[in-house]
Protein backbone atom coordinates (compact mmCIF):
# COMPACT_ATOMS: atom_id res chain seq x y z
CA UNK A 1 0.00 0.00 0.00
CA UNK A 2 2.76 2.40 0.66
CA UNK A 3 4.42 1.92 -2.76
CA UNK A 4 1.13 2.87 -4.00
CA UNK A 5 0.69 5.69 -2.39
CA UNK A 6 3.90 7.24 -3.11
CA UNK A 7 3.36 6.18 -6.61
CA UNK A 8 -0.15 8.29 -6.20
CA UNK A 9 1.95 11.26 -5.20
CA UNK A 10 4.50 11.24 -7.72
CA UNK A 11 1.96 11.16 -9.95
CA UNK A 12 -0.25 14.23 -8.34
CA UNK A 13 3.08 16.13 -8.78
CA UNK A 14 4.02 15.54 -11.84
CA UNK A 15 0.95 16.89 -13.07
CA UNK A 16 1.26 19.68 -10.94
CA UNK A 17 4.95 20.16 -12.72
CA UNK A 18 3.44 19.85 -15.97
CA UNK A 19 1.32 22.32 -15.48
CA UNK A 20 3.45 24.85 -14.61
CA UNK A 21 6.00 23.45 -17.54
CA UNK A 22 2.39 24.34 -20.05
CA UNK A 23 2.44 27.62 -18.40
CA UNK A 24 6.07 28.65 -19.28
CA UNK A 25 5.90 27.08 -23.00
CA UNK A 26 2.79 29.19 -23.22
CA UNK A 27 4.33 32.43 -21.82
CA UNK A 28 7.57 31.84 -24.36
CA UNK A 29 5.34 31.39 -27.48
CA UNK A 30 3.40 34.73 -26.33
CA UNK A 31 6.55 36.76 -25.72
CA UNK A 32 7.82 35.63 -28.90
CA UNK A 33 4.42 37.01 -30.85
CA UNK A 34 4.17 39.54 -29.35
CA UNK A 35 7.87 40.79 -30.28
CA UNK A 36 7.05 39.66 -33.86
CA UNK A 37 4.15 41.86 -33.99
CA UNK A 38 5.71 44.89 -32.74
CA UNK A 39 8.55 44.74 -35.14
CA UNK A 40 6.52 43.99 -38.10
CA UNK A 41 4.37 47.11 -37.24
CA UNK A 42 7.76 49.25 -36.96
CA UNK A 43 9.40 47.91 -40.00
CA UNK A 44 5.67 47.20 -42.13
CA UNK A 45 7.44 43.33 -42.41
CA UNK A 46 4.08 41.74 -43.90
CA UNK A 47 5.44 38.18 -44.23
CA UNK A 48 6.23 38.41 -40.28
CA UNK A 49 2.96 39.64 -39.57
CA UNK A 50 0.75 36.82 -41.45
CA UNK A 51 2.85 34.59 -39.73
CA UNK A 52 2.04 36.02 -36.24
CA UNK A 53 -1.57 36.16 -37.62
CA UNK A 54 -1.08 32.40 -38.28
CA UNK A 55 0.67 31.18 -35.28
CA UNK A 56 -2.20 32.42 -33.01
CA UNK A 57 -3.96 28.99 -33.49
CA UNK A 58 -1.27 27.41 -31.46
CA UNK A 59 -1.79 30.18 -28.78
CA UNK A 60 -5.26 29.03 -28.18
CA UNK A 61 -4.76 25.54 -28.47
CA UNK A 62 -2.06 25.60 -25.79
CA UNK A 63 -4.67 27.75 -23.45
CA UNK A 64 -7.29 24.93 -24.17
CA UNK A 65 -5.13 22.41 -23.25
CA UNK A 66 -4.07 24.08 -19.96
CA UNK A 67 -7.92 24.88 -19.08
CA UNK A 68 -8.83 21.36 -19.73
CA UNK A 69 -5.62 19.81 -17.58
CA UNK A 70 -6.21 22.40 -14.79
CA UNK A 71 -10.31 21.02 -15.02
CA UNK A 72 -9.24 17.29 -14.85
CA UNK A 73 -7.09 17.76 -11.92
CA UNK A 74 -9.32 19.51 -9.88
CA UNK A 75 -12.28 17.09 -10.44
CA UNK A 76 -9.96 13.83 -10.17
CA UNK A 77 -7.51 15.66 -7.08
CA UNK A 78 -9.44 17.56 -5.09
CA UNK A 79 -6.67 19.63 -4.87
CA UNK A 80 -6.46 21.94 -1.38
CA UNK A 81 -4.88 25.39 0.10
CA UNK A 82 -1.51 25.97 -2.09
CA UNK A 83 -2.25 23.66 -4.81
CA UNK A 84 -5.83 24.44 -5.42
CA UNK A 85 -4.41 28.13 -5.65
CA UNK A 86 -1.43 27.10 -8.25
CA UNK A 87 -4.30 25.30 -10.56
CA UNK A 88 -7.03 28.15 -10.30
CA UNK A 89 -4.22 30.54 -11.11
CA UNK A 90 -2.97 28.54 -14.05
CA UNK A 91 -5.99 28.90 -15.55
CA UNK A 92 -6.65 32.40 -15.10
CA UNK A 93 -2.76 33.09 -16.23
CA UNK A 94 -3.36 30.88 -19.42
CA UNK A 95 -6.37 33.01 -19.76
CA UNK A 96 -4.55 36.46 -20.13
CA UNK A 97 -1.86 35.10 -21.98
CA UNK A 98 -4.77 33.73 -24.51
CA UNK A 99 -5.85 37.60 -24.81
CA UNK A 100 -2.00 38.99 -25.08
CA UNK A 101 -1.95 36.26 -27.87
CA UNK A 102 -4.67 37.85 -29.60
CA UNK A 103 -3.35 41.40 -29.07
CA UNK A 104 -0.11 40.27 -30.67
CA UNK A 105 -2.43 38.83 -33.80
CA UNK A 106 -4.30 42.29 -33.97
CA UNK A 107 -1.60 44.39 -34.12
CA UNK A 108 -0.06 42.45 -36.77
CA UNK A 109 -3.01 42.73 -38.87
CA UNK A 110 -3.52 45.79 -38.63
CA UNK A 111 -0.13 46.52 -39.95
CA UNK A 112 -1.10 44.62 -42.81
CA UNK A 113 -3.39 47.12 -43.96
CA UNK A 114 -0.51 50.25 -43.31
CA UNK A 115 1.48 51.44 -46.46
CA UNK A 116 3.56 54.08 -47.01
CA UNK A 117 2.66 56.19 -44.10
CA UNK A 118 5.32 58.41 -43.00
CA UNK A 119 5.61 60.19 -39.35
CA UNK A 120 7.90 61.22 -37.58
CA UNK A 121 10.82 59.59 -36.01
CA UNK A 122 9.88 60.23 -32.63
CA UNK A 123 6.30 58.61 -33.14
CA UNK A 124 8.56 55.42 -34.03
CA UNK A 125 10.76 55.82 -30.99
CA UNK A 126 7.01 56.03 -29.09
CA UNK A 127 6.13 53.12 -30.38
CA UNK A 128 9.30 50.90 -29.99
CA UNK A 129 9.57 52.56 -26.58
CA UNK A 130 6.01 51.40 -25.48
CA UNK A 131 6.25 48.12 -27.22
CA UNK A 132 10.15 47.26 -25.54
CA UNK A 133 8.49 48.17 -22.07
CA UNK A 134 5.19 45.78 -22.55
CA UNK A 135 7.68 42.94 -23.56
CA UNK A 136 9.60 43.87 -20.59
CA UNK A 137 6.09 43.77 -18.21
CA UNK A 138 5.06 40.20 -19.50
CA UNK A 139 8.17 38.62 -18.96
CA UNK A 140 8.41 40.01 -15.42
CA UNK A 141 5.32 39.00 -14.63
CA UNK A 142 5.60 35.58 -15.78
CA UNK A 143 8.65 35.55 -13.70
CA UNK A 144 7.11 36.80 -10.90
CA UNK A 145 4.66 33.84 -11.35
CA UNK A 146 6.92 31.12 -11.97
CA UNK A 147 9.18 32.44 -8.83
CA UNK A 148 5.66 33.00 -6.33
CA UNK A 149 7.52 35.90 -6.02
CA UNK A 150 5.27 38.59 -4.67
CA UNK A 151 7.65 41.78 -4.43
CA UNK A 152 8.81 41.39 -7.94
CA UNK A 153 4.55 40.90 -8.92
CA UNK A 154 4.04 44.40 -7.35
CA UNK A 155 7.08 45.87 -8.99
CA UNK A 156 4.99 45.05 -12.36
CA UNK A 157 1.94 46.39 -11.17
CA UNK A 158 3.46 49.78 -10.05
CA UNK A 159 4.64 50.31 -13.66
CA UNK A 160 1.40 49.95 -15.74
CA UNK A 161 1.53 53.46 -15.42
CA UNK A 162 4.43 54.36 -17.32
CA UNK A 163 2.79 52.27 -20.04
CA UNK A 164 -0.64 54.26 -19.46
CA UNK A 165 1.69 57.29 -19.81
CA UNK A 166 3.21 56.78 -23.15
CA UNK A 167 -0.24 55.22 -24.41
CA UNK A 168 -1.54 59.14 -23.97
CA UNK A 169 1.54 60.45 -25.48
CA UNK A 170 0.76 58.29 -28.81
CA UNK A 171 -2.57 59.04 -28.99
CA UNK A 172 -2.39 62.24 -28.74
CA UNK A 173 0.21 62.56 -31.71
CA UNK A 174 -1.77 60.54 -34.01
CA UNK A 175 -4.26 62.99 -33.69
CA UNK A 176 -2.31 65.88 -34.06
CA UNK A 177 -1.65 63.64 -37.84
CA UNK A 178 -4.90 63.51 -38.27
CA UNK A 179 -6.04 67.13 -37.73
CA UNK A 180 -2.88 68.42 -39.93
CA UNK A 181 -3.76 66.56 -42.97
CA UNK A 182 -7.21 64.43 -43.43
CA UNK A 183 -5.14 62.05 -45.54
CA UNK A 184 -3.58 60.37 -42.33
CA UNK A 185 -7.24 59.63 -40.57
CA UNK A 186 -7.16 56.01 -42.16
CA UNK A 187 -3.63 55.20 -41.21
CA UNK A 188 -3.17 56.64 -37.98
CA UNK A 189 -6.70 54.98 -37.20
CA UNK A 190 -4.77 51.55 -37.61
CA UNK A 191 -1.90 52.81 -35.11
CA UNK A 192 -4.26 54.16 -32.84
CA UNK A 193 -5.76 49.98 -32.79
CA UNK A 194 -2.00 49.36 -32.23
CA UNK A 195 -1.31 51.28 -29.47
CA UNK A 196 -4.62 50.98 -27.58
CA UNK A 197 -3.75 47.01 -28.16
CA UNK A 198 -0.18 47.39 -26.69
CA UNK A 199 -1.88 49.27 -23.77
CA UNK A 200 -4.41 46.49 -23.10
CA UNK A 201 -1.34 44.39 -22.70
CA UNK A 202 0.05 45.82 -20.38
CA UNK A 203 -3.72 45.83 -18.68
CA UNK A 204 -3.27 41.85 -18.56
CA UNK A 205 0.72 41.80 -17.51
CA UNK A 206 -0.61 43.89 -14.95
CA UNK A 207 -3.20 40.78 -14.25
CA UNK A 208 -0.55 38.01 -14.42
CA UNK A 209 1.30 39.81 -11.56
CA UNK A 210 -1.60 40.18 -9.68
CA UNK A 211 -1.97 35.77 -10.27
CA UNK A 212 1.46 35.84 -8.72
CA UNK A 213 1.19 37.85 -5.66
CA UNK A 214 -2.06 35.71 -5.02
CA UNK A 215 -0.09 32.48 -5.79
CA UNK A 216 2.63 33.47 -3.14
CA UNK A 217 0.93 34.81 -0.78
CA UNK A 218 -2.70 33.81 -0.67
CA UNK A 219 -4.32 37.08 -0.43
CA UNK A 220 -5.39 39.63 -3.29
CA UNK A 221 -4.18 42.31 -4.92
CA UNK A 222 -6.76 44.41 -5.77
CA UNK A 223 -6.18 46.37 -8.96
CA UNK A 224 -7.62 49.59 -7.56
CA UNK A 225 -5.08 49.92 -5.06
CA UNK A 226 -2.63 53.18 -4.87
CA UNK A 227 0.92 52.68 -5.84
CA UNK A 228 1.75 54.23 -2.34
CA UNK A 229 -0.56 51.35 -0.61
CA UNK A 230 1.33 48.75 -2.99
CA UNK A 231 4.40 49.50 -2.11
CA UNK A 232 3.68 49.43 1.15
CA UNK A 233 2.00 45.95 1.58
CA UNK A 234 4.24 43.45 3.43
CA UNK A 235 5.34 40.21 1.95
CA UNK A 236 5.53 37.45 4.43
Amino acid sequence: MAFASEHIVSSYEDELTDLAQRISEMGGQVEAALANATRALLTLDHPLARETVEGDRRIDEMQRGIDERAVSMIARRQPMASDLRMIITAIHVANDLERVGDMAKTISRRALKIEGLTLTPTFYNGVKHIGDLIQVQVKAALDAYSSRDAAAAITVCNRDDDVDALYTSIFRELLTYMMEDPRNITMCTHLLFCAKSLERTGDHATNIAEHAYYLATGKHLSGDVEEFHRTKIRVE
